[in-house]
């Protein structure tokens, strides 16, 4: 699905895709209420999206949408490359962030990378992420906000190879009880399987710390 408030915007994105196959546009959107309603109705695989169409709201969108639907995965495209713009969105949920000055090849890949729960970033972005992600506080960022703190948990060993019943005893917890959890992590991940889930997690940088 396509977010933009121009329209010139939406056709180009929408006519190069059809033209490359593989990817079917199933709708669009120019404000932020036709976004939370497009998606809730289609629940595309993928939203590409300008999160800054309606300002004062900007970045709001995309967690608002990752509420509502869990599995789809945010790409931003959008003009805007400035430091406080690229953290608010991935603190917001996105999983990559391409400039508006991307070529077809460069948006294709983004859309596909996204849609494979990857992460993907424009390379005028790439050499500050990492310094950008990490606030001075102290605090560690997390890739993940639309999961819970136990959920994080279990992500996080799921990730570092354990099985689940290691997950259960660290945790204190019934085996049932971190199937159940398990279960939900891959809805809110749009993941199909533990094998995914591992790959988007290490990719995300869990897991590293743990035996």
């Amino acid at each position: 699905m396509l977010a933009d408030v121009q329209p010139a915007i939406r056709h180009g994105v929408r006519s190069m895709l059809e033209h490359s196959g593989g990817v079917s546009v199933v709708g669009e959107a120019a404000t932020t209420g036709e976004v939370l309603a497009e998606t809730s109705r289609y629940r595309p695989d993928v939203l590409v999206i300008d999160p800054l169409m309606d300002e004062p709201t900007g970045m709001e969108v995309i967690a608002q949408v990752l509420r509502l639907t869990p599995g789809t995965g945010v790409l931003v495209f959008s003009s805007v490359d400035e430091d406080k713009a690229v953290t608010s969105a991935f603190h917001a949920g996105a999983r990559g962030y391409l400039v508006k000055r991307a070529d077809a090849d460069q948006i294709l890949r983004g859309i596909q990378a996204v849609a494979a729960g990857q992460a993907i970033v424009d390379k005028s972005i790439a050499g500050r992420l990492a310094a950008l992600i990490r606030p001075t506080t102290g605090r560690r960022y997390y890739p993940f906000p639309q999961l819970t703190d136990r959920e994080r948990d279990v992500l996080e060993r799921i990730a570092a190879g354990k099985s689940n019943t290691a997950i259960a005893r660290e945790l204190a917890l019934a085996s049932k009880t971190i199937s159940n959890r398990i279960s939900a992590i891959f809805g809110k991940l749009g993941v199909a399987d533990r094998a995914q889930a591992i790959v988007l997690a290490r990719d995300a940088g869990l897991g590293q710390g743990r035996p």
